[in-house]
């Protein structure tokens, strides 16, 4: 399957952004977010807590947003003026975490917020895209490479920063250089990468323009609310999704406060990250395949059933050993779910509405978001114990999948677009 100039381009987005998700999100600020609270006073327990609420937070500013901003996206020009402004906000926010001083754990969680507001609102209008580069029967490749490309993405950068990490920043830069470094070039990995996106793919389905498109917008969004509780496929696979992708993104989200609290050092913890990158680049390609083979339906029931799993170990876990075996659960597992649960809900929607409707996506997912770090932070807290926090999410896996038994079989038509 050779893949268009578009369809390459669209791909080439999750490669920059990767930077972000892996050397930012998971790596580098969690840890450096502990040791700044730690020095300030702030407990373990506490700090791990504090970094939830922060996703929490942030994750509830574009989940209100999402449905509006996707409404007004399906209007030329918006979608692509929306996308490169989130994405710009959120490598600003990037480039600025160095200027932050280094005992100033609270601002550095508000300029966190700030770049994780532009991240996950681009990915918005990035899934809306999807509908414009690729037909039904590509998707779920296109999603699958897109997803595959940001592991790969995401492990050149992260390598070069753990080289630095390993030998004390080749012998000339300090600890907090190496972190200010590793912010640095994932902001500018995001920038240079982000620009095939930016120049190459263009709004192909667009409703047509109006004279107010943000009160249009407010309006079509009550309507579209009124059409998917009518529309079963769609409203089942929501609701799953919202209780299923609770886990996937909060254990991404809080395994390596996780890490630190078992004991693993920031460098081990790199190479566990590093391994899950890499086991992740195949997997998502094997998802893709298989979604094409035998249907995206019972692929995405395999993959909550095994985060189920997921989740019941982590309550058992207690050494180093055990968490590198989780790490390896994960990769598998991580990239495939979110790129076949993109393609599956692509084929449900209406193309000249994939913004909105992909709002409403992300609304459920980002809402979802906001009560997964909550249940861990508060459990965490309780019980002293933060794997007692991550097993606490099987909950969502569990009644997710069995709503998801509920959605309607694909067929021939729906999966050909």
């Amino acid at each position: 399957m050779r893949f268009t100039k578009e369809e390459k381009s669209w791909m080439m987005y999750d490669w920059s952004n990767s930077a972000y998700g892996i050397v930012v999100v998971t790596a580098i600020l969690p840890i450096y977010f502990k040791a700044v609270a730690t020095g300030a006073g702030v407990s373990a327990a506490n700090s791990t807590a504090y970094w939830g609420y922060a996703n929490s937070f942030s994750t509830l500013i574009v989940a209100l947003l999402a449905p509006v901003l996707g409404a007004i996206a399906d209007y030329q020009p918006y979608k692509r003026m929306l996308f490169i402004r989130f994405s710009a906000l959120g490598i600003i926010g990037t480039a600025l975490f160095p200027f932050v001083p280094a005992s100033w754990w609270g601002v550095l969680l508000a300029v966190f917020v700030i770049s994780n507001i532009g991240y996950s609102g681009a990915n918005i209008f990035y899934d809306g895209f999807l509908t414009d580069v690729a037909t039904a029967d590509r998707m779920d490749r296109v999603s699958a490479n897109g997803f595959a490309l940001g592991y790969m993405g995401g492990v050149i950068p992260f390598v070069v920063v753990m080289i630095l990490e390993l030998t004390n920043g080749l012998g000339m830069m300090s600890q907090t250089m190496i972190v200010h470094f590793s912010f640095f070039l994932s902001a500018l990995w995001w920038l240079v990468f982000a620009l095939p996106m930016w120049r190459n793919v263009q709004q192909t389905y667009f409703l047509d323009s109006v004279d107010h498109p943000v009160r249009t917008s407010w309006h079509r969004v009550r309507v579209t609310i009124g059409r998917i509780v009518h529309n079963r496929p769609v409203a089942l696979f929501l609701l799953s999704y919202f209780l299923y992708i609770d886990g996937v993104d909060t254990i991404y989200t809080m395994a390596t406060t996780i890490g630190v609290d078992l004991g693993l050092n920031s460098s081990l913890l790199m190479v566990v990250l590093l391994m899950v990158q890499l086991i992740a680049v195949p997997f998502s390609i094997l998802y893709g395949r298989l979604a094409q083979r035998i249907g995206t339906r019972p692929v995405l029931l395999i993959a909550i059933g095994f985060y189920a799993f997921i989740t019941l170990y982590a309550y058992f876990l207690r050494g180093q050993a055990g968490f590198w075996f989780l790490a390896v659960l994960i990769g598998m597992n991580q990239g495939g779910i979110q790129a076949v649960s993109r393609s599956h809900y692509a084929r449900l929607i209406p193309k000249h509405e994939a913004s909105e409707y992909f709002g409403f996506y992300n609304i459920f997912g980002r809402f979802s978001a906001i009560f997964g770090p909550l249940l861990v932070g508060v459990m965490t807290q309780i019980t002293g114990r933060s794997t007692t926090g991550a097993s606490s999410l099987f909950i969502f896996f569990f009644i997710g999948f069995i709503v998801f038994l509920f959605v309607p079989r694909e067929t021939t038509a729906s999966r050909k677009g």
